[in-house]
Order: C-alpha cells, then sequence, then structure tokens
C-alpha cells in the first residue's frame, strides 16, 4: 500500500506561498459598500438615473467644503479636466513634480502643453518650493502639487513662489490629510482624487475633481459630458466638444458607502503606520514617511527609505522580500527618466537637475499597506526587513 504524501510537494509549497502572501495595498469592504450598491443596482434607473452620482458629489464636496465637485471615472480624467479648465494649451509649460505616477504628468500632455519637471524635497517627497523656483519661466501656465503617499508639500512656500500662477492639487493619494487645518484637495484652485481599488477610498476605479470658482466649475461641469450642461440634457444640445467623463452610479453608490466610513479607514491607515514606526524605530539609517507640525499625513502608503551606507538598492530591496512571499512597490521613478518622455527636452534638462528624485527612488520602497492588513502581518513585514538589514553594514 503506498502511503499518501505528507510533505507538500515543490507546487503545493508554491501555492502555500501565494495563499500566505501579504498585499501591498487594498480596500477595507463591509456589507456597508454591498448594501449601497445593491440599492443602487435596483433603483438608479428612469427617473432616478445617476441619482448615487449627484449624492456622491454632493456628500463629498461637503465634506471637503468646497462649492463643487465632479465624479469622473479616474483621477487621470479629473487632471485632463482642470487643465481643459484653465485653457492649458500649446505653447503652455506645466510644472509637475519629478516624483509621482505618470498620470500626473500625462495630461499635460493630452492638451498640447510641455511637462517641466521640477525636483522633490528630501523631506516631504513633494514638490520642492525651491526647485519649482528655478523651473518657473515666462511660460508657466500651472503648477501641479501632488500630495505623494499621503504627505503634502509646504504649500504656502509653493503658494509664494507661484504668485498667483493656477495651482492644480493631485491628492489622489491623500484624501482626509490636513496642512494647517485645511483639507487636501482643497489647497489650490482645483484638486483632484483618485479612488482605484489601492487607494484609502476607493470606487473600484473613479476619481472625483473639486474647486471653489465658479467659472472652472462650469467648465468642468460641460467638458465631463460631451460639451452638455444640465440645462442642454434633455435635449441632446452639444455647444462644444468635449468628454465621455462621468462615473456610474454603482461606482458612486460604492463610494458613499466608503465615504460614510471614512474615519474609519483614515484610522485604519493611521494605526498601519504606528505598528511599523514602533517596529522599525530601532533600524539605523532608516527614515518613513514624514511628520511636522501642522501636517496630517495620511499614510497612503507606508515607505521606508535607507541610508546610501547599506548599498542596497531599491530592485533588489523587492527581489528579496518576494522571497519572503511580501509584496512591496517600488518608490515612484522621476517622470523624466521614463521613455514615455525621452523625447521631451524638458525630461533631458530635468534628469541632469534633480538630484534628489533620482536619489530617494533608487533607495526607496512602499510597504505593505493594504487597509485589511492584521498587526500579525506587519510583524512579518518587519521580520523581513530586519533579516535584509542584519548581515548589511552596520550603521552608527
Amino acid at each position: 500500500m503506498i502511503e499518501s504524501k505528507t510533505v507538500p510537494d515543490v507546487e503545493e509549497r508554491a501555492a502555500l506561498r501565494e495563499r500566505d502572501r501579504i498585499p501591498v495595498a487594498g480596500p477595507w469592504v463591509t456589507d456597508l459598500e454591498v448594501r449601497y450598491v445593491a440599492e443602487a443596482a435596483a433603483n438608479d434607473w428612469y427617473t432616478h438615473a445617476g441619482e448615487s452620482v449627484g449624492l456622491f458629489e454632493t456628500e463629498f464636496a461637503d465634506y471637503l467644503g468646497t462649492d463643487f465637485a465632479a465624479a469622473v471615472p479616474h483621477c487621470t480624467s479629473a487632471l485632463h479636466l482642470a487643465m481643459l479648465a484653465l485653457g492649458l494649451g500649446p505653447g503652455d509649460e506645466v510644472i509637475v513634480p519629478e516624483s509621482t505616477w505618470v498620470a500626473t504628468a500625462a495630461p499635460v500632455t493630452y492638451v498640447g502643453a510641455t511637462p517641466v519637471f521640477a525636483d522633490i524635497d528630501a523631506d516631504t517627497w513633494c514638490l520642492s518650493p525651491e526647485s519649482l523656483a528655478r523651473c518657473v519661466s515666462s511660460r508657466t501656465a500651472a503648477i501641479v502639487t501632488v500630495d505623494l503617499y499621503g504627505g503634502i508639500p509646504d504649500m504656502a512656500d509653493v503658494r509664494s513662489v507661484a504668485a498667483g500662477i493656477p495651482i492644480i492639487e493631485d491628492a489622489a493619494q491623500a484624501i482626509g490629510g490636513k496642512l494647517d487645518g485645511r483639507l487636501a484637495g482643497t489647497l489650490g484652485d482645483i484638486g483632484t482624487f483618485s479612488f482605484h481599488g489601492t487607494k484609502t477610498l476607493t470606487t473600484g476605479e473613479g476619481g472625483m475633481v473639486v474647486t471653489d470658482r465658479s467659472d472652472l466649475a462650469e467648465r468642468i461641469q460641460r467638458l465631463r459630458d460631451h460639451g452638455r450642461t444640465p440645462a442642454d440634457h434633455r435635449f441632446f444640445t452639444t455647444e462644444e466638444l468635449g468628454f465621455k467623463y462621468r462615473m456610474s452610479s454603482l461606482q458612486a453608490a460604492f463610494g458613499r458607502a466608503q465615504l460614510a466610513r471614512i474615519d474609519e479607514l483614515l484610522d485604519k491607515k493611521q494605526q498601519i503606520f504606528a505598528w511599523y514606526e514602533e517596529r522599525l524605530a530601532d533600524v539605523p539609517g532608516l527614515e518613513l514617511n514624514h511628520r511636522r507640525d501642522g501636517l496630517t499625513n495620511t499614510f497612503w502608503m507606508v515607505t521606508a527609505v535607507l541610508h546610501p551606507d547599506y548599498r542596497l538598492r531599491a530592485r533588489r530591496m523587492m527581489e528579496l522580500f518576494d522571497l519572503h512571499s511580501v509584496d512591496t512597490r517600488p518608490f515612484l521613478p522621476p517622470l523624466s527618466s521614463l521613455p514615455a518622455f525621452a523625447g521631451y527636452h524638458t525630461a533631458v534638462t530635468a534628469a541632469r537637475r534633480n538630484k534628489t528624485a533620482y536619489d530617494i527612488a533608487s533607495r526607496s520602497i512602499n510597504l505593505p499597506s493594504a487597509l485589511m492588513l492584521t498587526e500579525a502581518q506587519v510583524d512579518r513585514v518587519c521580520d523581513v526587513l530586519h533579516t535584509i538589514l542584519r548581515p548589511r553594514k552596520e550603521l552608527s
């Protein structure tokens, strides 16, 4: 008689590792989201079509304290609409920080303008006011700030340098963040948000664009629905060609439930960061997300920056974590390093000038920050990091 196997084979061990894999990002979904979506699926038709979208926009504007909010398919479309509303086009330059997702800069090219890449601050990892000052020219028509990983740049200095140049705040990663009592997304002329599945507040995919300026609100409202206004809607009158940038009712219903739980979601992000902060406090030469007076950092992604003396590149760190079934992400690579922008002369200049963004990206990773993380999982991640760093050079 052949005895059954008691030791897992290679494939079984691999499957077990994948099952126990710690995710780098992901949402926290409850019965409330399921109920809201089910209600929208049953009711948001005919005379109630789009009702959840309108409610989500109103509730989101109320949360931020803004006059206007428009729900859109994603943050990229929110940024695109913001730039169109500001009238940006060929011949204009738009300054963006080096360290951000490509979606921050891509819409600059959609409107025919030229992206200019500014360096980041070594502490905040957000737009450096000093670098911004060196990038401003007579062609600068707008500035995009990015609340990277839930942090916020020094907006007082940014506004001082801008001297009236319109500011678009990309708050995709910073819902609930605050600077000097003001919520992320309300610190510029226009604010944009992402509700991607990895974000603190998610609709699976989606975004929002907000503003207090009535002129910009009117343009955004018209352009996001094929050039129509609500008054034109019934008769299909199109005054100008626009875009199909509307959110679905089911996404909006999910977002409404998430927004109702926003304090709970933000508290969990703070808890996750506190777990990491406590367990990694004794690691020499390691920095986590920046704290400072007046700032409420939402810690969308917990990020570890290693001292150069470790001689451990970001890609190698990710490979080592992967061996332990822990997902990580690289610190966002400088935009000017991307092949997509190779044809822009501004990228060549930026690659020589923006040393901070290049340096930090080379030795930093995002640690698992999913909303469903447990304390035991954070323990495991920190144990892996200690294991990776232990044989390396000791730092005083």
